[in-house]
């Protein structure tokens, strides 16, 4: 996996533990990253309004490599937690849905600026490199700086969403699958698909690599 980040002739070091690998992620922190993969008949909540797909559980070393990703520069992770969600998708039926648009959830410029990258883009990137859908990183943009939101209410995280988003003119192909990297209680993709669905987008559901084991 992920193979053209590493080197022919010498091995990388995890990204999770440090430890000299031949893959990107060792072996040893994969198996405990296998131990967060939902089951399949645990995975889906394909069902109401807004649709979800998840990875695994937001827990133990999915919960590690997600900040790891996020807060200690390692990108490249985002595209293998892509990959994986990808393959569990191609695994389940929802898998007959061939045409379709995957829009990233969008960080505000400030944060990208901080961060350095956006990683809902980055886990799109592994996600649709390996279904083939057609990515749209730049269709739906954050105008509006807002509060983290772990620590907030639900009435207080639907406030601090409002008026965040924005729609651009560079417009989906195809029905949108909304990517994210952790859903707790689906406020911000309920947020995004609001806007586009107030411009006659089609939003099938979403995508996640971890879903919040306490929703």
């Amino acid at each position: 996996m992920f193979k053209q980040l590493l080197s022919v002739f010498l091995e990388s070091r995890c990204p999770c533990c440090n430890r000299s690998s031949k893959e990107y992620i060792c072996q040893y922190c994969m198996s405990k990253l296998s131990n967060c993969k939902f089951k399949s008949r645990d995975r889906r909540s394909w069902w109401g309004e807004m649709p979800v797909f998840a990875w695994g559980r937001y827990d133990g070393q999915l919960k590690r490599a997600i900040a790891l990703m996020k807060y200690h520069n390692h990108p490249e992770l985002g595209i293998v937690l892509g990959e994986l969600l990808a393959q569990a998708w191609l695994e389940s039926d929802l898998a007959k849905l061939t045409k379709v648009s995957v829009i990233p959830i969008p960080l505000h410029h400030q944060k990208i600026k901080e961060r350095g990258f956006n990683q809902a883009e980055k886990i799109a990137q592994g996600f649709c490199q390996s279904t083939g859908y057609s990515l749209s990183p730049q269709a739906l943009i954050r105008i509006r700086e807002t509060q983290a939101m772990f620590d907030l209410s639900p009435e207080a995280r639907i406030k601090n969403l409002q008026s965040a988003f924005r729609l651009t003119k560079k417009l989906p192909k195809h029905p949108v699958l909304l990517l994210d990297d952790i859903y707790t209680v689906g406020t911000t993709v309920n947020e995004s698909a609001k806007i586009l669905r107030r411009n006659k987008i089609n939003v099938i559901g979403s995508v996640v690599v971890a879903k919040a084991s306490s929703y």
